[in-house]
């Protein structure tokens, strides 16, 4: 069973893992070694700013046995910044799970649209949940370029509410 909750600031080192992981292996398909390296920082310790950018948007953690298995964060501008769930767990609707939150958490605040860089192995999950493809591009991360796709996805607005 996936439960999803509010990031505590205690969560980040398993979120840095989880990230690392879901690049490190659940991208393999998508992206070479040197590409995957430059994305997830190639270290599997937490840098010093990582608690403070998963802070900075409103964050839900999906746990299942009371281990964090997968994320998602939403900014004030309604962007969906980082969306990872550890590669065993794909599959099991941890990532549809968080998405559900982070819908109706939008949708609460009033925000009209949301927008995501989606990687190459993630667009498939946003095109699923009803994300529209607005561009392909090509990022430099470290020396390396990475593609991924601009996707937005519309909402309907239930109530307006401050995003922290």
């Amino acid at each position: 069973m996936t439960r999803v909750r509010p990031y505590f600031a205690t969560d980040a080192p398993a979120l840095r893992r989880i990230f690392v992981e879901a690049v490190q292996v659940g991208a393999q398909a998508q992206y070479s070694a040197a590409q995957r390296d430059a994305w997830s920082g190639a270290a599997q310790h937490c840098p010093p700013d990582w608690g403070d950018r998963l802070g900075d948007h409103l964050t839900f953690v999906a746990e299942q046995h009371d281990n964090p298995v997968g994320f998602m964060t939403l900014g004030r501008d309604g962007h969906l910044d980082l969306a990872f769930v550890l590669p065993r767990v794909m599959g099991q609707g941890v990532a549809d799970a968080l998405h559900d939150r982070v819908l109706a958490e939008a949708q609460a605040r009033g925000l009209s649209r949301l927008t995501t860089e989606a990687s190459l192995r993630a667009q498939p999950f946003f095109q699923r949940m009803g994300w529209r493809l607005v561009t392909h591009q090509t990022v430099e991360i470290r020396g390396q370029k990475l593609d991924n796709a601009i996707m937005e996805k519309p909402l309907q607005a239930l109530r307006k509410l401050p995003l922290r």
